[in-house]
């Protein structure tokens, strides 16, 4: 019996231990990278074939051309080795070296799809869709390529004074970028790698009541997929001072954790804050009644440290009895259990041996500066003044327990009043944003909020005089955050607005990523069964589709189209659109084909070219 093409290549390429796995089984991941690489040795074993040969490979004047496209297009087909997309298991579970249970300290998260980017391209909240991978290593080409800057247009600055146009970047803008916050961070890495001092993100938590709605089959791997791709930008965009914050709830906090470790390092787990979301409790759960939510927290180096809090001081238990000219202060034991151990002589000359919280030579310089104060008698152990000034610029340690901040209720009612009716559903509290800021960073230090939602990490950095971008895909970011930003500049009162005394003023930039194939892949999630065929011609006859398809191949596809239900025919057609043409690409700027304006010229050009 003949064997097909499929069978044919499978065994030549199988005859290289190198493509072998140990239960003998194709590395197609192997084969891929190597195809990319058109790696000599690949070449030669696919040359030794002639079936081989003459089916992908092209004589031109007596060289042999190997058709590199055309072999990928074929191994990508679900003909050859359906089940071998990716290596790892369709299951969900802690593995070392691909063991499930191990005794090693070196445990990282598996999943489905692990070794893949998740485009995330999700622009309506309530929307459903199959989701969109790119393996790493069989399409790193054109994951290059997508993750490559984008052109910016619609760029446009609000200050107190307006709205200004044909703008140009500068520095210290503040910037709202609308897209899909993959694409976006790739983008913006060329210009803040290494720049932000703190990142905040309360993304989707994969509840199926929220706004990640993608209808995978495996749905806890699609959102690991979707965070693991983003946190691996944002790891690059901290600087090594600088710190992220991620607010999940109990769904997905146990797999994000291990995740995290993995990315930014164990070592470099800050620590698990639980906050309490709201102060009433509701009794629709059969079990537990859940009021709080988790905020995880890493560094990116050791050099990089949580600031102590200010907090309310109770001023009753200081005082000034010996008319200090420092004001008001109360004492403390200067005894410390495992401190210094050293002898001290009382006013009375009795000499006391113990341990101390201070070191001898700066005991003696308190006792000199009148910090020190024995009892009346002159014969107990000292105690040191702790002055209330002092005890306010000093503030305490942030514990792992926030009962004490403004709720996802106070937070919803603030953004009620600032627009006058019900506008996002779930805003998160500013207060708990003031308390995040505080403890990461200072005046003019650089924020991040790649999932901006309702704008408040924005709103808040703009009250506390911190620099921001926010990021946002969803079509809601003209309507909400841009809007609550506008009001922020006029002085609103909402939030932590008296906290602060914010009177208003400042800007920001506001762009758009600008959209080539995407616009496609919209008409084709929005298709109906009527609609369907007219959207599949159009499709057919684009240029934004990929461009190694044969006529004969669509036709081929043709055939079976009406066969299939108004889901797959979507799936189909989206399957057709060049992923690398999604949004115009830098680089390709000056392509009189993509038509892109003079102004988003100027504008896009001063952000990656003017720094």
């Amino acid at each position: 019996m003949n064997k097909n093409i499929f069978e044919i290549v499978e065994e030549v390429l199988k005859t290289n231990l190198k493509y072998v796995s140990d239960d003998g089984k194709l590395l197609k991941a192997m084969v891929y990278s190597d195809v990319m690489t058109m790696d000599k040795e690949l070449l030669c074993l696919l040359l030794s074939n002639e079936k081989i040969k003459e089916r992908f490979f092209k004589d031109v004047n007596g060289t042999l051309i190997f058709d590199k496209q055309k072999f990928t297009w074929f191994i990508d087909s679900k003909e050859f080795l359906p089940d071998s997309y990716t290596k790892y298991m369709n299951k969900i579970g802690l593995t070392h070296n691909g063991n499930f249970i191990s005794k090693s300290n070196d445990v990282v998260l598996d999943f489905p799809y692990k070794d893949c980017i998740l485009e995330g391209g999700q622009n309506k909240d309530d929307e459903k869709r199959k989701e969109i991978f790119y393996n790493e290593v069989i399409a790193n080409d054109e994951i290059n390529r997508m993750l490559s800057p984008k052109v910016f247009t619609n760029a446009k600055k609000y200050t107190k004074d307006g709205v200004e146009e044909n703008i140009t970047f500068d520095n210290n803008d503040n910037l709202i970028i609308k897209g899909n916050n993959l694409i976006a961070l790739a983008s913006i890495l060329k210009r803040y790698e290494g720049e932000v001092k703190c990142i905040y993100i309360d993304p989707p938590y994969n509840t199926g009541s929220d706004s990640f709605n993608y209808n995978d089959s495996f749905n806890h791997s699609t959102w690991l997929t979707f965070m693991k791709n983003r946190l691996e930008l944002a790891r690059k965009l901290l600087n090594d001072r600088g710190l992220i914050f991620v607010q999940c709830d109990d769904n997905e906090q146990a797999y994000l954790k291990v995740l995290m470790d993995e990315i930014f390092g164990k070592d470099m787990f800050v620590g698990t804050v639980v906050y309490r979301k709201r102060k009433s409790q509701a009794n629709l759960s059969k079990d537990l009644s859940t009021i709080h939510e988790y905020i995880l927290i890493y560094k990116k180096s050791n050099l990089a440290n949580l600031k102590k809090i200010s907090t309310s001081i109770n001023t009753k238990e200081y005082s000034n009895p010996d008319g200090d000219y420092r004001g008001l202060y109360k004492t403390m034991p200067c005894t410390n259990k495992g401190g210094a151990l050293y002898t001290i002589k009382t006013p009375t000359g009795k000499e006391i041996k113990d341990e101390w919280r201070f070191k001898e030579e700066r005991f003696y310089e308190l006792l000199n500066d009148n910090r020190i104060v024995f009892p009346k008698n002159g014969e107990g152990k000292p105690r040191y003044k702790l002055f209330l000034e002092e005890k306010q610029i000093e503030g305490v340690i942030v514990n792992s327990w926030w009962d004490d901040l403004g709720t996802n209720q106070d937070a919803n009612r603030d953004l009620t009043k600032l627009f006058e009716s019900n506008v996002f559903s779930y805003p998160k509290s500013e207060d708990l944003l003031r308390r995040i800021i505080e403890i990461a960073t200072d005046k003019n230090d650089l924020i991040l909020d790649y999932h901006l939602g309702s704008g408040t990490t924005c709103s808040v950095a703009h009250k506390m005089c911190r620099r921001y971008i926010g990021i946002e895909q969803m079509d809601y970011i003209e309507t909400v955050p841009v809007e609550r930003l506008k009001k922020v500049i006029e002085g609103e009162q909402t939030g932590i607005s008296k906290m602060v005394a914010w009177n208003g003023g400042g800007s920001f930039v506001y762009c758009e990523l600008l959209e080539d194939a995407a616009t496609l892949i919209d008409r084709i999630r929005l298709g109906d069964d009527e609609s369907i065929n007219n959207i599949k011609s159009l499709i057919y006859s684009d240029d934004r589709i990929i461009s190694y398809i044969l006529k004969e191949e669509l036709l081929a596809i043709d055939n079976n189209f009406n066969s299939l239900n108004l889901e797959e025919k979507k799936k189909v057609l989206i399957k057709l659109i060049n992923k690398n043409k999604l949004y115009v690409n830098y680089s390709d700027i000056e392509d009189e084909e993509m038509f892109v304006k003079a102004k988003d010229k100027n504008f896009t050009k001063s952000f990656y070219e003017d720094f």
